[in-house]
């Protein structure tokens, strides 16, 4: 990558980590994909149980492997050959975790996180239940502000996701949410849509229990 690219990527997140730490949300940046795993380890304890949302950054990142590594009890959604009554029980099982790690679809630069959910199992554990939240989250996923957030996830992150799960969407056929012009609920009325609830996370009454990393090169969508 370019230095002076570089250097204003590294400005941008360091500036973002202090406003979550602001937040109190403890935070940090990492220039280099290859140091996530490491971050992430000295987080948790052997033995704890983890868990995931849906999430590309996680196994970009290499997280994915290490929680897949045998040092943790790790209540793994992606397991072949689960029912759907079993995914839905991990995701209950989730809300007691040690840790639950996803990663952001936006982070103001005011130290927001922006996050939409169709099964919604991942905003609800961000908000509520596993003792500590471990989000990461490439430098693509900064945004100005809340209204940027809104659009991030209309043009790139819902149509992305879509795809990927092979939802018949507007979005994954157009490029772009249905609702683009309108509001931040605005959208198509299909049964596989994707963004059905919204969660903004700004300053936290426990400090610390959402924890931020940024990395210095694009992740995920």
């Amino acid at each position: 990558m370019d230095v002076s690219k570089r250097q204003v990527i590294e400005a941008t997140c360091r500036r973002v980590v202090e406003n979550l730490k602001k937040n109190n949300m403890e935070a940090c940046y990492l220039p280099s994909v290859s140091a996530v795993p490491e971050q992430v380890a000295s987080w948790l304890h052997e033995r704890d149980t983890v868990a995931v949302g849906g999430s590309m950054t996680l196994a970009e990142s290499g997280v994915m492997s290490l929680l897949k590594s045998g040092k943790y009890r790790f209540l793994d959604r992606y397991a072949p050959g689960l029912t759907p009554e079993e995914t839905r029980r991990i995701f209950i099982e989730s809300f007691a975790a040690d840790a639950y790690l996803c990663s952001a679809n936006a982070i103001t630069l005011n130290g927001e996180l922006y996050n939409v959910d169709g099964n919604s199992n991942r905003v609800a554990a961000i908000c509520y239940g596993p003792a500590s939240v471990i989000v990461v989250a490439g430098y693509n996923k900064i945004v100005k502000d809340l209204d940027e957030a809104v659009q991030r996830v209309k043009r790139m992150a819902a149509p992305a996701n879509a795809v990927r799960l092979g939802c018949e969407t507007p979005c994954a056929s157009l490029g772009s949410c249905a609702g683009l012009n309108g509001g931040m609920t605005a959208g198509c009325n299909g049964d596989s849509r994707i963004c059905c609830n919204y969660l903004v996370s700004a300053r936290q009454r426990e400090k610390g229990r959402i924890k931020v990393i940024l990395v210095g090169r694009e992740l995920g969508y």
